[in-house]
Order: C-alpha cells, then sequence, then structure tokens
C-alpha cells in the first residue's frame, strides 16, 4: 500500500485516484495552494466538480485547512499531525510573501483570545506579511 493509500485511509478515506493526485499535489509543496493553483497540476481530464468534492471532503475530515489570503481569495494548506476528522488545530500564524506571494503555515500559535460575554470564537485567522527566506536570500 503506498503512502497516499495510508494517508488517505488513517482519515476513512478510500483512496480514489483523484484523491491521490489532489493528496500528491499538496504534499509536493510547503505552502498553501489555491484552486487554480491545484488545477494547474491536475491531469488535463480531471473533473472539476471533483476537485471541488475532494477539497471539501479534505477540509471536512481534516487533511488540508483553509487559509485565508489578504486579496479575498482563498487557499488550502496540508494541517499538521494534529488534526483529524473531528478537531481541527488551526490556531497558528500564517505568513505571506510580499515578493513571490506564497503563503506558509508557521509552527508560532496564536495565544486564546477572551471575548466578551455572548461571543464564540468559530475559527482563527492571522496572516503577517513580509518577505520569505528564500526571497531574502535572493
Amino acid at each position: 500500500m503506498s503512502k497516499l493509500e495510508n494517508l488517505l485511509r488513517e482519515f476513512d478515506l478510500r483512496a480514489t485516484p483523484g484523491r491521490q493526485e489532489v493528496l500528491q499535489i499538496f504534499l509536493n509543496y510547503d505552502f498553501a495552494l489555491s484552486h487554480s493553483d491545484i488545477e494547474k497540476d491536475m491531469p488535463k481530464e480531471a473533473d472539476r466538480v471533483t476537485l471541488y468534492r475532494t477539497l471539501k471532503t479534505f477540509l471536512d475530515k481534516g487533511i488540508i485547512h483553509k487559509v485565508l489570503d489578504d486579496q479575498g481569495g482563498l487557499k488550502y494548506a496540508l494541517c499538521s499531525h494534529s488534526c483529524n476528522h473531528e478537531q481541527h488545530n488551526h490556531n497558528h500564524v500564517h505568513f505571506k510573501c510580499n515578493n513571490c506571494g506564497q503563503t506558509t503555515c508557521l509552527d508560532v500559535h496564536i495565544p486564546p483570545v477572551k471575548l466578551p460575554k455572548g461571543f464564540n470564537i468559530s475559527e482563527t485567522n492571522l496572516l503577517m506579511q513580509g518577505i520569505c527566506g528564500n526571497c531574502n536570500r535572493s
């Protein structure tokens, strides 16, 4: 059994060719990907609807998480090992490079915020911007 098949089965998913293709795309990059980034790496015969469904399934199961972009867009990144289909743990900082445009998950956690009575947090996002390590070396 391949690494991709094992990973999908850990999340109680069938290891279909489409899911394996999408998962491999995420494993090929160490930064967040937009829907169009993923589409570019998919085989030409791939079905757009299947890609949408696969991304939704991966979100629901805890394989990937949403990363908001400063342009109002949405990107996706692989979840850390602490996520599963029961609980996502995404209270970490994202860093977007002003030069190359890549958004990376940082191992910097957002501290808990005490909200006024009656407020409930459903999602926390913190996007920092600047120049990434790769661009800084250039």
